[in-house]
């Protein structure tokens, strides 16, 4: 009889921990973050579950952001599209033409009842994914901007300062290679380094259209005097190894990172790169200045990604996704998640507890990324970009800018090709859109 009964209730517990095992919803995640980023995300997701019981966040890593948002593309063609996905910056006007594939982040909070406030974001973040008429599409989660990263041992053993200006990169560049650097700086990214922040930066349009804000029927405008006249000049400085190529990505992070080149321009967020692979001392600081150009900077511009949430998926699952959402944006996970990486957080809260938090004292400058963002109200040439077919543009620019360091094109020619080039990918995007 005992045994019996001892039975029953086990089997009782049993059952009720299956049909709440059952009863959680669980919400698939794709994103593009690999290596320590990717468990970083694991972490994120695994404590939201931790914190209840009802919504199971499942991150599921789907190769780079290409491929990332490919890979939802095609699976909401077909019906088996993820909740949340992970697009880079310049995926944005392609996922606003997928007509009814998207739910405007701003639209679920308020529709499941989620405490949403705008004003909690930094501006430079969110405004770069909202609508014209202000609705935020997206949900910002890693975002970050260029910083130029030096080498400062390598500096102080050349006597150079660190620089603030173009002048300043080429005359740091050659007494690193007077004292025996194999190279000055390299950058990566650098149709987002180069042509897009060095635009913003100096408050030069990229393209009309308030840079394609206004309307896909935008036209490039890149190829103008500032910019070839900068890359002309960054061309010449490949003579003498005062400046080296490294690749399209992060590719040249080991240049920096193994005290090839004493100077790196790129993202904000190698920071915890370069904290496990430098041996030397290295700081981060503004992008310089061209003088030649404007008499200070405007302000930067983001990369990164943020968290699209696709149409086609239950009450509950967009329920515990909104509340994903509100954990996602606490003070204390994006502090974390910036203390860690080096993206930007995407609150005032997040930066402020940071800075409550000392980390901004015990590792120096890496409030940069904060501060230039932040360094003035964006104009329409530097809120940011929205092209449609970026992701393609940025391939030309790529191959252009190729030519341009191979020696194969002058500044002029590389920059007039990917303008026609460009140009013809945006008509072929506006058409279809119409």
């Amino acid at each position: 009889m005992k045994h019996t009964l001892l039975g029953s209730v086990v089997a009782g517990v049993v059952m009720s921990f299956a049909t709440s095992a059952m009863a959680q919803t669980e919400i698939q995640w794709w994103h593009a973050m690999g290596g320590a980023n990717g468990e970083r995300i694991d972490k994120i997701a695994a404590d939201f579950n931790a914190t209840q019981s009802d919504y199971k966040i499942v991150p599921v890593n789907k190769g780079n952001y290409t491929e990332t948002m490919t890979a939802a593309i095609a699976a909401f063609r077909a019906g088996e599209q993820p909740t949340i996905v992970q697009v880079f910056e310049v995926g944005t006007a392609t996922m606003m033409a997928a007509e009814g594939a998207i739910y405007p982040v701003e639209k679920l909070m308020k529709d499941t009842g989620e405490p949403f406030d705008k004003s909690d974001y930094l501006p430079a973040v969110i405004s770069y994914y909202q609508t014209p008429d202000g609705e935020l599409l997206s949900m910002p989660f890693n975002s970050s901007t260029p910083v130029l990263w030096y080498n400062k041992d390598a500096l102080d053993a050349a006597g150079a300062e660190v620089p603030s200006t173009w002048a300043g990169i080429k005359t740091a560049s050659q007494k690193l290679v007077d004292n025996g650097m194999k190279c000055g700086f390299s950058f990566g990214w650098q149709s987002w380094v180069m042509i897009e922040n060095y635009s913003a930066w100096h408050n030069l349009e990229m393209g009309t259209k308030e840079n394609g804000f206004a309307g896909f029927d935008a036209e490039f405008t890149m190829a103008n005097e500032a910019v070839i006249n900068r890359l002309d000049d960054i061309a010449s400085m490949s003579e003498g190894n005062l400046f080296v190529y490294g690749g399209r990505r992060g590719d040249s992070l080991p240049l920096f990172t193994s005290g090839e080149c004493g100077m790196w321009m790129n993202s904000s967020a190698y920071y915890g790169s370069i904290v496990k692979q430098a041996d030397f001392a290295f700081g981060q600081t503004m992008l310089p200045l061209d003088e030649d150009v404007a008499s200070a900077p405007q302000n930067s511009i983001i990369g990164g990604a943020t968290l699209w949430v696709l149409q086609g998926k239950s009450e509950e699952e967009y329920k515990g996704t909104a509340k994903f959402m509100t954990y996602l944006s606490s003070p204390e996970v994006q502090a974390w998640w910036h203390q860690e990486t080096g993206y930007v957080p995407i609150t005032t809260a997040a930066y402020e507890l940071s800075k409550e938090q000392g980390f901004y004292e015990s590792s120096p400058g890496t409030d940069t990324a904060i501060l230039q963002l932040s360094l003035n109200t964006p104009t329409p040439a530097s809120r940011g970009i929205r092209f449609g077919n970026f992701v393609q543009v940025r391939d030309v620019i790529n191959e252009e800018l190729e030519a341009l360091w191979a020696g194969d094109k002058t500044a002029t020619e590389a920059m007039a090709a990917a303008t026609e080039r460009g140009n013809t990918l945006l008509r072929k995007f506006e058409r279809t859109v119409k």
